[in-house]
Order: structure tokens, then C-alpha cells, then sequence
């Protein structure tokens, strides 16, 4: 995957940013590289073009012709989670980790419907919580939409599917 200047992309840790330059840096002895120097709102961080899909997470922010692909899937029948809080945390943790548009909506619906049926534990809460505002900045931008239109959007998607799957 080659970024461009211009691009915006989602990091795993910082959130969604926006490719501004590319430009060779030496920051190790092990010589110069090529870098990516993505903006974010609070900070800038300089990216190596090799590590960026692999082994940071960098990667594009989610098309908006791909958004259709994503509400079928919001209102997709859940997943089923491991009873065992212990397991279904390690499960959802290594499903996030892959970092893609994909699984945080699958993490999301599915939280969504085990809270529907028992009450979400302390770290389910968290997961889903942290899950759905990372969901919701990258819906937004993504749809050129604010941030409440996503978050509306989305519980909307989320309300069709409690009422096709629980009834």
C-alpha cells in the first residue's frame, strides 16, 4: 500500500490523521529512510513507508462507496461471543488489534447485541465504548458527515438490527 501526500489515514493509537509530506529522515543509526509525516489533531508523527501497513497499522481511511458494505453489515444478524468474560475479551482484543473498518463494526454490533441480551461487564463497556468512538470519527470522515450525524447514523443501524433479531 503507497500513501500519498494528501491521504488521510488511520493510525491505531493516534486516530485519523492526514498524510503531509513524504520526506527522508534520519532518526537511527541504521541510515535514512522514507517517512510518512501524518498530522493528527493533537500531534504529528513521522511514519516509515515500509512499516506502515504491517507493523504500525497504518492504513486509508475507509472509502465512502465502501460505507453501504458497512451498514449491511451494522445490520447484519450478531456474532455470538464467548460466555467467558475472560475469552470474549481476549477474542474481541485480537480481533481490534487487526486494526481494520471491518472488525470495529462487527466489535461494535456484537457488543451492542450481548448488551441487549445481559448486562455489559465493566471491560465490555470500555471495549465498546473506546470501539464506537473510534467507529464513529472514521464513519464521519469518511461520509463527509459530523461526528453526531455518524453517531446517529449508526444507532440507527444498530436499532434496525435489535428489532430484526430480538423482535
Amino acid at each position: 500500500m503507497q500513501l500519498k501526500v494528501g491521504d488521510m489515514v488511520v493510525h491505531p493509537v493516534y486516530g485519523i490523521g492526514h498524510v503531509v509530506k513524504i520526506e527522508e529522515k534520519q532518526f537511527s543509526e541504521i541510515g535514512a529512510l522514507l517517512y510518512y509525516c501524518v498530522t493528527l489533531p493533537k500531534s504529528t508523527v513521522w511514519i516509515p513507508v515500509e512499516a506502515t501497513q504491517t507493523t504500525i497499522g497504518l492504513r486509508p481511511v475507509t472509502a465512502k462507496s465502501d460505507l453501504d458494505y458497512y451498514r449491511d453489515l451494522l445490520r447484519g444478524r450478531p456474532s455470538p461471543l464467548q460466555e467467558d468474560t475472560k475469552q470474549r475479551h481476549l477474542e474481541l482484543a485480537s480481533r481490534l488489534n487487526q486494526g481494520s473498518f471491518q472488525v470495529m463494526c462487527e466489535v461494535v454490533r456484537d457488543l451492542t447485541a450481548w448488551g441487549w441480551q445481559k448486562p455489559l461487564g465493566r471491560t465490555d463497556i470500555v471495549t465498546l465504548k473506546k470501539t464506537e468512538e473510534s467507529l464513529y470519527r472514521e464513519w464521519a470522515t469518511a461520509d463527509g458527515v459530523s461526528v453526531a450525524e455518524a453517531i446517529e447514523e449508526v444507532k440507527s443501524l444498530l436499532q434496525t438490527t435489535q428489532q430484526a433479531f430480538l423482535g
